[in-house]
């Protein structure tokens, strides 16, 4: 039976980070109908409110079991950290727009390091070695799947930075979803994750787009985005990390960089050599040793 529970649980992740991974290579195909990065991310948070918004009604309705209402506290401090969830969809469609998806994607990794750091910095405790072993990997896994020392393309740097900035809004939106108002059901916690998020994302449309907003994008992409964007990924991931575990969980999700790698190349055409896949290997055996648990590591 526990068996059967953990196949579930590694199904519902995969799935999740699967639908993550397609996400930027749609980003890029509407950024070739000539969308911009403001009319992206908003069709995609207002879709993914109303969304979100349905399914906490319909909880609501069919759940007979009384479920935990969220106190103005706990609203406003889970609008407070999906601010950084605004700002990852930003800076992650800003870094698209300017390199290819099979780097973006490899960039937005980077959280496997910086969340390390973060939880150094934040705990007062030194990283295992395990984890300085696994950060060390996943540093000469991005310089191969970067393609950085053999590329004949030059990197744009606007995209790198962007790239970084938002691996480093992901791994505090990590870090602030997993240590607040935990006793708040996942779908609340995600309506007003998103509600902090949007506040990001609209200043940004209105202080950038100086065209008139084309309406086209809600048609066109904005129901899909906020599908493997917003909406189907956190309801599986939420389903799934229960039977799996956090370390298990962790490896199944690391599926996205080879879904979106992969996604690009078939959809885009972009180019991806033999050692960008090393590189990418690389990066998710960093995952796995990072998040497996060795014998005698609990001791």
């Amino acid at each position: 039976m526990l068996k059967n529970s953990v196949i579930k649980g590694v199904f519902l992740v995969g799935l999740g980070a699967t639908s993550y991974g397609m996400l930027a290579t749609f980003v890029k195909l509407a950024y070739k109908d000539g969308f911009t990065t403001a009319e992206v991310t908003t069709s995609q948070f207002i879709y993914g409110i109303l969304g979100v918004l349905i399914i906490n009604i319909f909880q609501k309705i069919n759940t007979k079991t009384v479920s935990v209402k969220a106190t103005p506290k706990n609203i406003m401090q889970l609008m407070l950290a999906g601010t950084s969830l605004g700002m990852t969809s930003v800076f992650y469609y800003l870094c698209v727009k300017y390199i290819n998806v099979s780097i973006a994607i490899v960039l937005l990794m980077q959280t496997v390091w910086m969340g390390v750091l973060l939880e150094w910095f934040l705990d007062k405790k030194a990283p295992s070695i395990q984890k300085i072993f696994s950060v060390g990997i996943v540093l000469i896994g991005t310089v191969l799947a970067t393609n950085i020392l053999k590329s004949e393309m030059k990197l744009d740097w606007r995209g790198i930075f962007w790239g970084l900035l938002a691996a480093a809004s992901f791994t505090t939106t990590m870090f602030t979803a997993n240590k607040i108002a935990l006793g708040v059901s996942s779908a609340q916690r995600s309506l007003y994750m998103l509600l902090g998020g949007a506040i990001i994302v609209f200043g940004f449309s209105v202080y950038t787009q100086v065209t008139p907003f084309n309406l086209e994008i809600f048609k066109e992409y904005g129901i899909f985005l906020a599908l493997f964007g917003t909406i189907i990924p956190p309801l599986l991931m939420n389903a799934g990390f229960p039977h799996t575990g956090l370390g298990l969980g962790s490896i199944v999700s690391s599926l996205e960089l080879p879904v979106s790698v992969l996604m690009a190349f078939i959809i885009l055409h972009e180019k991806v050599v033999l050692l960008q896949w090393t590189g990418i290997l690389l990066i998710i055996l960093a995952i796995v040793i990072m998040n497996i648990q060795f014998k005698g590591s609990n001791k």
